[in-house]
Formats: C-alpha cells, structure tokens, sequence
C-alpha cells in the first residue's frame, strides 16, 4: 500500500498551538491542508505553557474564537518584566493575560480545527521531504508519502523540518538549566517562591488538583537526557534541605536558556513557524503566543500562493515581517534572564530597572511590548497606524453596530471606509476584499502612540494589520491591493 501517495495543498508537521492555529487559517481560506502530529491524542501531559497575551486573545476574537478561551481561564492585569507591570490601563477590550494552561489552549484549538474539518495524521512523525519544483514529498514514519505543494515545519525547537532544509539555527548556547515537576507532595512543602544564591526557585499548587508545580534552578548546566524524581528530589533537597516526600509524577521536565534563531523562516517551499523557528527560555511567557502569531501572519498569505491569486514573492514578507519581532523576544528574554542572577552587582541592576518600571511611561512600553501589542511591521513612512494593529473600534454601519474584529471573523481582507459612503471602487478586487462603509464611535488610542487622527479609510490584512491608510485623494490603494491581496481581476 505504501505507494499510493495522498495528496495535500499544505502538509503541516507538528499539532502544537502553532500548527492548529495554521491548519485554521488555511481551511477558513479554503485551503486543502493537513497535520502530522505524533501524539495519538490531542492530550498533553503536564500544563506546559501557561497563557496568552493581549495580542494573541484579540488574534483569537479577530477569529470569533476568543469567547472558547475565555470561558476556560483566569483574568490577570499584569505582564511581567522582571516585576509585574500593570497593563489594565492599555487601550484593548483584552488588557490582560489569560492565565490558561497548553493543555486546554491546545484542546480549544483542536476542537476548532476540527469543526473546520482539517484531517490529521496522528500517531506518526514526518521523517523526511524532498522538495522540486511543484512540490514537497513528506515522509511519514509509518512508511506512507504525502504530497503537499508547501510543508510548513510547526514542530517546535527540535524541528526535523528545519534541519532537513539545512536551515541554520544560530545563537547562543544555554547557560542556565531549570527542573519544573509536577508531584505529589507526602508533606506540605514550602510555599511561593524562594531564592538563593543558585537563583530564584518556586512551588505552587496545580489548579483543581492535589498536585503540585515545582521550578528549580538547577546548581550546574545540565544538558543530559530526560530527568528523572531523584533528580527532582536531590534538586529540592539541596535549595530547601527536603524533598518534601515528593511522588507520583505526571510530568517532569528540563528546560534552559537556549535561545537561538532560524536564519531563514524559508527555504522555497519549505516554512518555518513556532518553536521550529525561534527558541529562549520562557520567562514572560511569549513563545506560544509568538507562534500563534507567526500563523496568524502566514496563513492568509500562503493561502494566497496556494490558491494563485497572489505571487510565490508575497512569502518573502513573512520572514522579513515575522524574524524581527521574534528577534526582540530573544533579546527581552535574554535581559530577562540575566536579571535574574543573584549576585549582588546584578541586583543593583534589578533594582535600577526595577526602579525604571514604576515610572508610567517605561511601564507602558515594556508592557506593550510583552503582550504583543506594539508590533510593527515596517510597511514604510505614513499614518502611525500604518503596519500596525487595527484597533477594534466600535462602528456603525448600515446593518447596525459592528466591532472592527467582528469584521475578521472570515479572515477576509477589508477596505473601511469612514468617510463618504460611495467614494471608492475596488472592484477589480471585489473577489478578494470587502469594502465597508462605517462610522466610527470613540476616539482612535493605538498602546504607546496614544491617540492616532481618525483616517478616511484604512485597508486591513486577515491578520489584522493595516496596509494602507489614506482618503480618495491618496495614492497607493491599488498598489497596496496589489501588493497584498494580488494584481486586479481582468475587467
């Protein structure tokens, strides 16, 4: 049997968050793709991740998806930058983090993916490709080939897909290892967190359960194998001088502060997204939240390639537009860590940022830069809002009021008009885009600019960002459609 091949527009590898948010993306444009996913279930053992941020909930409610998650996690005003920074006051319906463990981000995700009757291959692992001209041959690990037009490598910092694409992965090499278990306790362990000259240590209860979730810094750099509860015991003893009667694991782990880049997002019709693309220690909790990014910018686009209304070059602009803001979590990450030390000249350091930080404005910026909502793609000079997020602004239209994210729900590009209904023409995209005349309610607050001036029109992506601002008088609407959404339609 094992020749027969079965065919896909997109082969995903990996059903992490990243590839479920993917696999979405491409089916709501239609596209024809599937998932690779080794686990035989969508079960996860142990919580992994623990929430999304502001930019990653409102990505979700761009999808009409957010309330599913919502329900399911707990409300928090803050990010944290080596201190906690309050974000209540930043300008979103989503000023906050939504404190809800991988396991049920993955489950929700799957469930949507699901309705939108994505297939996937579980149980087996993508062993190897070969890519030509049309296409990509993926093999699998139970003998079967799939033939995809594009792969898109979503299977985290250990990808096989990016070192098969011989991808390089520069960086910087770990200097720092963590345990992080999740036990039962034989007696009541110490509470909160607690630190050392080794560094900052922490044990808490898991939610709904007798569990418990224990981090510890580990006293040397260790890179060897899966670890084990004596390890997690000989660790607790050496920091609390106890192990606490620690038994019956449901996950242990190690992780350190590797961070390093893929050097290309791209390798013709090979991709990168997610953990694949880009690796650092988790403090501040950006790496899923980065990943479901990197889908939310990739999918419409290569659904776009997939489907020839836009050129194969319109995959350039997700590496050119994705690698930096992955490039920053590196850096923010690497800042992060190193305050964290405990020697004495490194807390001075703390306490001078830490100082920074209570000031309103630092706040504000470190805190839109932690939720993702300060992301700017550099679309050139113009209007601030410009490659930047579009607000969710309330509007009201000839159907009623509408939010701007309601709006998205389809992942269909829209031109807002909030001027003089009737002015514009777009129908040599009227296939492609959806012209909307509204009025807007409220003024226009963008996190760190502050007030923006209400524009006559914008054009927005299916993720969201603005590609072009302007009035009928302004040039460079039908280069921006052209640019995004492909050349116009022959009349």
């Amino acid at each position: 049997m094992g020749a027969a091949k079965t065919n896909h527009a997109v082969a995903i590898a990996g059903g992490g968050p990243t590839g479920l948010m993917l696999a979405g993306e491409l089916a709501l444009a239609g596209v024809d793709v599937a998932i690779v996913e080794r686990r035989a279930s969508q079960d996860l053992i142990g919580s992994r991740a623990g929430g999304l941020h502001a930019r990653a909930i409102e990505i979700l409610d761009q999808r009409g998806i957010a309330d599913r998650f919502l329900s399911q996690g707990k409300v928090h005003p803050v990010v944290h930058f080596h201190i906690p920074l309050d974000i209540s006051d930043l300008p979103t319906r989503h000023n906050y983090v939504l404190g809800l463990w991988q396991n049920h981000i993955e489950r929700i995700l799957a469930k949507w993916v699901g309705e939108l009757d994505v297939p996937i291959y579980r149980g087996r692992d993508v062993t190897g490709f070969a890519q030509d001209d049309t296409g990509v041959d993926v093999a699998l690990s139970d003998g079967q080939t799939l033939r995809a037009e594009y792969l898109v490598g979503c299977d985290g910092g250990r990808s096989l897909v990016r070192k098969a694409a011989g991808i390089e992965f520069p960086g910087w090499d770990p200097t720092t290892s963590w345990l992080i278990a999740e036990v039962e306790t034989g007696e009541e362990p110490k509470w909160g967190v607690h630190q050392d000259a080794r560094g900052i240590h922490g044990i808490g209860r898991v939610e709904n359960g007798g569990s418990v979730r224990i981090v510890l810094t580990e006293q040397q750099l260790r890179l060897d194998g899966e670890p084990t509860l004596r390890d997690v015991s000989e660790a607790l003893i050496a920091v609390y001088g106890t192990d606490f009667r620690i038994h019956s694991p449901t996950w242990i782990s190690r992780f350190t502060d590797m961070t390093r880049q893929a050097a290309a997002y791209r390798d013709r019709r090979v991709l990168l997204a997610g953990d694949a693309a880009h690796v650092h220690p988790p403090v501040g909790g950006q790496g899923l939240n980065t990943g479901v990014q990197d889908a939310a910018n990739l999918g419409w686009k290569l659904a776009q390639v997939v489907k020839r209304t836009s050129p194969e070059s319109l995959l350039d602009t997700y590496h050119a537009e994705r690698f930096p803001v992955a490039a920053r979590v590196l850096r923010n990450t690497m800042a992060q860590v190193a305050l964290r030390r405990t020697d004495d000249r490194t807390k001075a350091l703390g306490d001078t940022v830490s100082a920074l930080l209570e000031m309103d404005e630092p706040r504000k910026r470190f805190a839109a830069m932690m939720s993702g909502l300060d992301i700017h793609y550099d679309l050139g000079e113009g209007h601030p809002l410009l490659g930047r997020r579009m607000p969710d602004l309330d509007l009201v239209t000839d159907n009623g009021p509408l939010r701007v994210f309601t709006l998205l729900h389809d992942a269909v590009p829209i031109l807002l008009n909030l001027g003089e209904p009737g002015g514009f023409d777009i129908a040599p995209w009227a296939d492609r885009v959806r012209l909307i005349d509204a009025g807007c309610v409220g003024p226009w607050e963008l996190p760190v600019l502050g007030a923006v001036t209400v524009p006559d029109a914008v054009l927005i992506r299916p993720d969201g960002y603005v590609a072009w601002v302007g009035d009928l008088t302004q040039p460079g609407l039908a280069d921006a459609l052209t640019t995004w959404f492909g050349p116009p339609a022959a009349a």
